[in-house]
């Protein structure tokens, strides 16, 4: 049989984090950076599974009702598979061909890359229509209930509706979006510090849980909130005072980076990018000092793009304790700015860290 192949891209954020979980506001970007996969039909039900990356093959059976995670990649794949069943679909079994060049655990949202790509592979060969909001939304439960990750919805629906050249504006609560082109003559550059740090996955989670923890304590005050996208900085000064202090801090990064991101849309749709420099650094800072997510490798990454030739702005981006950040660059020192800040870096750190250019001209 013939095989078919499907595509999603990878993303980075270029402010918003821990906000989508916050039902908030968040701007990424696609990159072209992305997960391949050849789908080729199977006339049984069972789901193959291959990764050229790793080098591994998988295979399970989608009658399987007591189908659990394995505690590997193939969590993502299978978990789509799982939660398309779960709401009635119907899928053909298939041999899935992965290929993908998005650097795993950089914070480039290579997971949501494998998962809508293998949403949108098994939909593909199993004949079903499904819109790309259903789509996002299954691939983010598959990634928290099947593989464990307590995530928003941002990087799987930045995989669905990403466009080269643009960022997207998200209200994670509404699903609503708008398109900002990024400024002719910027690049997106973004840093690998080349670590990950192995208590990650644990504290991102702790960080969620710090933040049901204040959506609890302010419900019981003010009425209509749902969540932290409820609560006010005003809301936080006259009654936090309950609150433990991390409970406290986290809540002030995620009321204080909504407020961000929308004044970051703004400031890109005007091509302010002064403001836009100034609005990345704060977030930083409140992502280090608040939300505790940074590490020095990140700290070190920003402190020298911001010594840089070229830089407009610069902040941590994904979910921390490692990974990427992410720097907005003038186009005619990209060049400069890559060769400075990764010399300095390694000479600084003993890492040699991976930098890679985005900034495409918007398709139309």
């Amino acid at each position: 049989m013939s095989s078919r192949v499907f595509r999603a891209p990878g993303r980075v954020n270029l402010i918003g984090e821990f906000t989508d979980y916050n039902d908030g506001f968040v701007m990424p970007a696609a990159v072209d950076f992305s997960t391949t996969i050849a789908a080729t039909k199977r006339l049984d039900r069972m789901l193959g599974m291959r990764s050229a990356n790793i080098g591994q093959r998988r295979e399970f059976p989608l009658d399987d009702r007591t189908a659990h995670s394995a505690g590997d990649w193939s969590d993502y794949v299978r978990g789509v598979a799982v939660m398309l069943e779960r709401l009635g679909h119907r899928l053909h079994g298939a041999d899935l061909e992965i290929e993908g060049d998005v650097p795993m655990g950089a914070g480039l949202s290579s997971s949501a890359s494998l998962e809508v790509a293998t949403a949108l592979a098994l939909i593909g060969i199993s004949g079903l229509s499904l819109g790309l909001k259903e789509i996002a939304a299954l691939c983010q439960r598959a990634e928290n209930e099947f593989a464990g990750s307590r995530c928003g919805i941002m990087d799987q629906f930045i995989s669905c509706f990403g466009k080269a050249g643009r960022a997207l504006l998200l209200d994670c609560r509404s699903l609503d979006y708008r398109l900002i082109p990024i400024p002719a003559g910027i690049r997106l550059v973004i840093s690998n510090t080349m670590v990950r740090h192995q208590h990650a996955t644990g504290e991102y989670n702790n960080r969620r849980a710090d933040c049901e923890a204040g959506v609890l304590h302010f419900a019981r005050i003010i009425p209509h909130v749902r969540a932290l996208r409820d609560v006010t900085l005003a809301d936080l000064s006259r009654y936090g005072d309950g609150l433990p202090d991390p409970v406290y801090r986290r809540c002030r990064h995620v009321i204080s980076e909504n407020a961000r991101v929308e004044r970051a849309a703004q400031a890109l749709e005007q091509s302010d990018l002064d403001t836009l420099g100034t609005l990345m650094a704060e977030s930083h800072r409140s992502l280090r000092d608040d939300f505790e997510v940074s590490c020095p490798e990140l700290d070190l990454l920003v402190d020298l793009a911001l010594a840089a030739p070229g830089i407009r702005g610069s902040r941590m981006t994904g979910g921390g304790f490692g990974g990427c950040t992410i720097s907005l660059v003038d186009e005619d020192r990209v060049d400069d700015f890559v060769r400075q800040v990764g010399e300095r870096y390694r000479n600084a750190s003993g890492i040699t860290p991976e930098l890679y250019v985005f900034g495409l001209p918007s398709e139309e």
